[in-house]
């Protein structure tokens, strides 16, 4: 395994005005101990406060920074897939803007690069968050894990990072919709994690609503696995057989009580016809999920659009004077 030599950052942006003069100072005081030429990639997703002005005038001053800002907000994973387009280096690491995750816990994941891992992830280990978003978390990870059949204990964790050719073959992969962390396991195995601190946002509140995640669940769902259809099906067997059951019950019951029996049951096979309907949409739900995905798939829409990118140039050398030697 070739150790890494160099390694770029990318940071999805939105609405971070707050934040981003912090995370300018950390990534100089954190990676300064880094024996390895870096760069970071800040991706502005459609931000609607003073990012993108904070980010283009610190592309200019620094030529380690680049800035791209999006044509309008396409979602944290749409934009890291823009940053991923313009990466060229060993290593690539994603990095949220808002400081949870500091940048001085970068070096432990190119070491862990070095000891053999394509794909590392970062596992909040104290996390600094409500109890509902721990909760909700936990409850992702665990569903996440057996619809994709890898087990890891934190897919919400955006500090992660990625072999350059892995990087590749997930720009590549064609998928309009696509979760990073469990689209990387689609290429390799060699996948770990590592704990990493987080911290208490600096400023604002979470981007995720209770809605987001909740569509973040589906997509994963219909996305990477067919867990949600054999489900369903499981479902409807288990359905049709307690059917059959009870109507074999209802006629045993019907010929030992008479019909006077039979008049009384309506409200409970009522309820069971509630339970089958019920039942049915959820399962056209799901199907819609899927057909949904198929329609985006096949009109071939970019993940994103690129509005603008600012990177600073290398002065060029003085000319030299005629004749000098």
């Amino acid at each position: 395994m070739n150790p890494v030599r160099s390694l770029e950052l990318v940071i999805p942006v939105y609405n971070e005005e707050a934040t981003l003069p912090h995370l300018f100072e950390r990534l100089d005081e954190d990676l300064a101990a880094l024996a390895i030429p870096w760069r970071a990639i800040f991706v502005d997703d459609g931000s609607r406060d003073g990012s993108w002005a904070l980010l283009e005038a610190a592309a200019r001053r620094d030529r380690r920074f680049t800035a791209i800002r999006l044509a309008r907000n396409f979602g944290q994973h749409a934009a890291v897939f823009a940053g991923f387009s313009r990466c060229s280096a060993d290593a690539v690491v994603t990095l949220d803007a808002d400081l949870q995750n500091p940048p001085g816990e970068i070096p432990r994941l190119v070491a862990a690069l070095d000891a053999g891992a394509d794909v590392v992830g970062g596992w909040r280990e104290d996390r600094h968050d409500s109890p509902f978003r721990r909760l909700a978390s936990r409850a992702m990870n665990w569903l996440i894990s057996k619809a994709t059949g890898v087990a890891l204990r934190d897919y919400g964790c955006m500090l992660r990072a990625y072999r350059i050719e892995v990087v590749r073959l997930m720009r590549d992969s064609g998928e309009i919709s696509s979760f990073i962390p469990a689209l990387a396991h689609c290429f390799t195995d060699r996948v770990t994690e590592i704990p990493v601190a987080h911290a208490e946002r600096l400023a604002g509140q979470s981007r995720y609503s209770v809605l987001g995640l909740f569509s973040l669940l589906l997509d994963l769902l219909t996305g990477f696995s067919m867990f949600s259809l054999r489900a369903l099906s499981a479902f409807g067997l288990g359905m049709a057989a307690l059917g059959t059951a009870l109507g074999i019950l209802i006629v045993i019951l019907r010929l030992a009580l008479g019909s006077d029996w039979a008049a009384e049951g309506v409200f409970t096979l009522f309820a069971v016809l509630f339970v089958f309907v019920g039942a049915q949409f959820v399962a056209l739900g799901i199907l819609g999920e899927y057909l949904g995905r198929v329609y985006d798939q096949v009109r071939q829409r970019p993940r994103y659009v690129v509005r603008s990118e600012v990177q600073s140039v290398p002065e060029a050398p003085p000319a030299r004077a005629a004749g000098a030697h």
